[in-house]
């Protein structure tokens, strides 16, 4: 059975940290490019973060750049995405997602490929 468990979204004080995790099973991240996205109510889908591939180089949305940090362990076949310094328009439901690797990979693009499989989704709410 193929699936993506995200967990570890909450609500959290302005300036505060958490860390969100995306358990795979029945594939492994390391073989796949893996995106974090996020959509605030009434907003569309944004890209948050990527990486391509294995090899990739991992990118973030301007909007997150030196706050969240993206890292996988491959022994637990689970990525995370650390957010620090988090702000009230960070609150948004956050979905990981996983697809065939690819040579690059943008974040200004993210949405516009398929992505085969996706996390349930995890709320984050930031107060100030």
């Amino acid at each position: 059975d193929v699936q993506l468990q995200a967990s570890g979204g909450g609500l959290v004080q302005a300036g505060g940290s958490l860390r969100l995790s995306c358990a795979a099973s029945g594939f492994t991240v390391d073989d796949h490019a893996i995106g974090w996205f996020r959509q605030a109510p009434g907003k569309g889908r944004e890209g948050v973060s990527c990486i391509s591939s294995s090899h990739g180089t991992t990118t973030y949305a301007d909007s997150v750049k030196g706050r969240f940090t993206m890292s996988s362990d491959n022994a637990k076949n689970t990525v995370y995405l650390q957010m620090n310094s988090l702000k009230p328009e960070d609150t948004a439901v956050y979905y990981c997602a996983a697809r065939p690797p690819v040579h690059r990979l943008y974040i200004e693009t993210m949405n516009f490929l398929n992505w085969d499989y996706w996390g349930q989704g995890t709320q984050v709410t930031v107060s100030s």
